[in-house]
């Protein structure tokens, strides 16, 4: 990894949902099946936990989120039907760093498998400006292969059973903040399919050892989604290998991980909180910035308001599009799923890039 510069630095979930869990329709219809079904029941934190839940377990599970389609995740907080649906649920799979209630809730709950994605592969720090250019120099292959290493050692620690709760879910080491965002670790592995991929096998196994009678379908179902993020990343290989330029500017510092994977520099106005507003300065450096590296193209989120971003274009005559740190799927996200919408991202930094 290679940083050039130091870093910069919701509401309740509403009635609409019966028990305070949104349910994914591709595993259950009903919102209020979160618990004690016939099923592997699984509360997610989040969409890119609960995509790894819904297709890996595939038929055999039943998935609810705790953060509804449309809501901001990062600064969710949980109702107290969603804190006694975590005690009937047969598992809990989230991403440590991300949302501090979740964390909290979780690791107080008495829930017998809790899945931590983050010890499933490596965590690094990002800021405003996180990038890849040391790939160019042969230091990310290595780099990334013992990434990959201690993701299969993570996975095989396994980190599901209550000691987990035990070692890492402590009041003090939670701490109430986000820790993320104030250049801690960055928790959006998911944007990075090789480090998704890592995860990915790390609830697999974790799935075929908290309910072993299907334990051989869990470990078809990982195999084929690894191999599906293994066919993702060779298309971002081979669509961001010839660019005009290497610099790409986000609203939110979600992308650290996709830009160090292939060789890109992604330039944050507000860091990695998607709330936190950007200084003078630091809008003043993007426009110059902006102008010397041959950027087009501001890219705002959809979960969060596009004023920023479009304020800071129009300031620097740029244009603006969508760039998805797929946090959660709605009606506006440029397709159905993390695959479309990964792919949608690629041709949109295709686009905004000079891909040849």
């Amino acid at each position: 990894m290679n940083v050039r510069r130091r870093h910069i630095s919701g509401i309740a979930v509403t009635a609409a949902a019966a028990l305070g869990l949104g349910t994914l329709s591709a595993c259950s219809s009903d919102s209020a099946a979160a618990g004690n079904t016939d099923k592997f029941d699984v509360v997610a934190s989040f969409y890119p936990m609960a995509f790894l839940a819904e297709q890996i377990g595939g038929e055999h599970v039943n998935v609810s989120s705790l953060t509804q389609p449309g809501q901001e995740p990062h600064d969710l907080e949980l109702s107290t039907k969603q804190r006694a649906q975590l005690e009937e649920t047969d598992a809990a799979l989230f991403l440590k760093g991300l949302q501090p209630a979740v964390d909290e809730a979780i690791g107080q709950s008495g829930v017998k498998t809790k899945i931590d994605a983050a010890t499933l592969t490596s965590l690094e720090e990002h800021g405003t400006e996180a990038d890849g250019h040391a790939a160019e120099e042969g230091h990310t292959g290595e780099e990334h292969a013992g990434e990959e290493h201690a993701g299969e050692e993570h996975a095989g620690e396994g980190h599901t059973e209550d000691e987990h709760a035990g070692e890492g879910h402590t009041e003090e080491e939670h701490g109430h903040d986000h820790s993320h965002e104030a250049g801690g670790k960055d928790p959006h592995i998911w944007l990075d399919p090789v480090k998704y991929a890592e995860v990915a096998e790390g609830v697999g196994k974790a799935f075929e050892k908290a309910d072993p009678d299907h334990a051989a379908d869990y470990r078809k179902n990982t195999e084929a989604l690894v191999g599906k993020l293994g066919e993702l990343n060779t298309k971002f290989e081979t669509g961001l290998k010839d660019t005009k330029t290497k610099v790409f500017i986000t609203t939110h510092s979600a992308f650290g991980y996709l830009a160090e994977r292939y060789g890109l520099t992604e330039e944050s106005i507000s860091g990695l909180s998607p709330e936190s507003e950007p200084s003078a300065a630091r809008v003043k450096e993007l426009e110059k910035m902006a102008k010397a590296d041959g950027v087009s193209t501001i890219f705002y989120e959809t979960l969060v308001s596009d004023k920023t971003a479009k304020t800071v274009a129009k300031d620097a005559n740029l244009k603006t599009d969508v760039l998805d740190p797929l946090e959660g799927i709605t009606d506006t996200s440029r397709g159905d799923d993390y695959f479309q919408v990964m792919e949608a991202n690629l041709k949109a930094l295709r686009t905004a890039l000079g891909a040849t």
